[in-house]
């Protein structure tokens, strides 16, 4: 018996680091100091960079990644911190770090009023472009 897999899209790949972006300029920012979303990128954490820089899963993987990744940017957005979206975020957590991408952050990290939730940062995305 031969089973078929099909690889994850180009669209796919992409899409997962658009998330992986939007988690480091637009969540990191509101909840770490810029020194923390440094070491964070030392640590290697959410990089695919270990996988060859694209994703290189099945199909089904992708979609589970995307899936996850959209789930906690959902969890620590809607500011709703009840024990059903606990268990949700470290439910996806542990589904990405089955798939090789490392996110040691707690469900505690953002919950907590940040200092930095009103701090510029060189991570956050730009308010406006310059155009030349």
């Amino acid at each position: 018996m031969v089973k078929v897999l099909l690889a994850s899209t180009h669209e796919q790949d992409t899409k997962i680091q658009e998330l992986i972006n939007h988690m480091y300029c637009t969540i990191f920012p509101d909840y770490f100091t810029d020194e923390e979303i440094e070491q964070f990128e030392n640590m290697e954490i959410l990089h695919t960079a270990n996988r060859n820089f694209e994703y290189c899963g099945t199909l089904k993987e992708a979609f589970q990644v995307i899936s996850c990744l959209q789930t906690l940017i959902s969890i620590v957005e809607c500011g709703v911190r009840d024990e059903v979206y606990e268990e949700m975020f470290y439910h996806n957590v542990q589904i990405l770090q089955g798939f090789g991408l490392f996110f040691p952050l707690s469900f505690d990290q953002f919950t907590d009023e940040s200092e930095c939730r009103h701090s510029l940062s060189v991570y956050s995305k730009a308010a406006n472009q310059l155009l030349i």
